[in-house]
């Protein structure tokens, strides 16, 4: 595997570490040998050993008897728990927004969803545009402690793996699911907006059970 340009940074280790659980390069149960990680990201190990211990502060990374450091699992209990949070949050979100999004920030918004109309078959790239649609929701509700558990929650999502998106036909329905969420920012209608939001993480949960559940 080709290896990266040297970095000492542990901050850095720990973006690379993240976008590779993120990603699914490195599934949850996963060994997590510091050696082998500071060779794969072309880093010392001294960055490595301290993006690994970030990771487990955030519950991303735990230490198993005779095996180390692993990437965490959830269970299908603590995905249900994290799917309900998301919904509850995301809708208080997309109320808050209704109220407090500049003209500017809902003009943001609707070009993101014309964007992300054009990305619907492409669901690597639309996955992280999909993250910036919702990090540009969290910014126009104007509170940064719903803020920072939103993106705190967003972490345990990666543990998840893959993305909902790449099933066929979610990439375009969830595209349009944002449109409603716009739309209702737009028309200052909070109810609408939150009730957008909820049915958006329904769905997107619904999606992921099937993922959970599928053979193979």
């Amino acid at each position: 595997m080709t290896t990266r340009p040297s970095r000492s940074s542990g901050s850095e280790a720990y973006d690379l570490l993240l976008a590779a659980i993120d990603s699914g390069a490195l599934p949850a149960g996963t060994r997590l040998r510091e050696a082998e990680l500071a060779v794969r990201f072309g880093i010392s190990r001294t960055p490595v050993r301290e993006a690994l211990k970030r990771l487990e502060a955030q519950g991303l990374v735990l230490h198993e008897p005779h095996h180390g450091a692993v990437v965490a699992s959830l269970g299908y209990a603590q995905m249900t728990e994290l799917y309900h949070m998301r919904e509850v949050l995301e809708g208080t979100a997309a109320n808050l927004a209704a109220t407090h999004a500049t003209p500017t920030e809902v003009e943001i918004l609707r070009e993101m969803v014309e964007r992300d109309r054009g990305l619907q078959e492409d669901p690597g790239r639309l996955a992280g545009t999909n993250r910036l649609f919702h990090q540009q929701v969290y910014l126009a509700a104007r509170n940064s402690f719903l803020n920072t558990i939103l993106e705190n929650m967003r972490l345990s999502l990666a543990l998840l793996g893959g993305t909902t998106l790449a099933v066929p036909r979610r990439g375009a329905e969830s595209v349009e699911e944002h449109a409603a969420i716009v739309a209702a920012i737009e028309a200052r209608d909070a109810e609408a907006a939150e009730a957008a939001a909820r049915r958006h993480i329904r769905n997107a949960f619904k999606v992921r059970i099937g993922l959970s559940t599928r053979p193979g």
